[in-house]
């Protein structure tokens, strides 16, 4: 990487990895978990996550490449977690309350990553990019701020 433009498309393939393993993993996490409000809220956020990655190919578009992923380290290890907390915990609200925590660093992550990419866009003049990848930060946000208020209200305290 040599400018801010091959940063912006090296961190935009590191997305389309993310979500796209997302996506794979996602479906494991709602067999996980026990409670029904949490299978439905994480349901709704794997269709989010399937039309965030063609958001992400139209992002692709306004740089003029094709979308491609690019091995992302850290959604790797952030899944492996997952996939540790899934098999070890045994008890079904301590399983739901760590899986929230895991799903919660993932959507942190995240939006570290599209905060970054969305100034970029903006700093490289790239208004259609900017406006796609706000929409993607704003769905990560709402999906941490649903997590959390499971977390608090329903699953902490059971």
């Amino acid at each position: 990487m040599k400018t801010l433009a091959d940063a912006f498309e090296h961190t935009l393939q590191d997305m389309y990895y993310a979500e796209n393993a997302i996506a794979k993993s996602l479906p494991d996490v709602i067999s996980a978990v026990s409670r029904k409000e949490l299978k439905t809220d994480l349901t709704a956020h794997l269709d989010e996550t399937k039309g965030q990655i063609k958001t992400l190919e139209k992002v692709f578009k306004t740089i003029g490449k094709k979308p491609a992923g690019e091995k992302c380290d850290a959604i790797e290890g952030l899944i492996k977690e997952t996939e540790s907390v899934m098999s070890d915990a045994k008890g079904a609200s301590a399983k739901n309350a760590a899986l929230i925590g895991c799903c919660q660093a993932i959507e942190h992550y995240e939006i570290a990553r599209y905060g970054t990419l969305r100034e970029w866009a903006k700093s490289l003049g790239n208004e259609e990019a900017h406006d796609l990848l706000t929409s993607i930060l704003d769905q990560e946000k709402a999906a941490n701020h649903k997590l959390t208020h499971m977390a608090v209200t329903m699953v902490n305290n059971s």
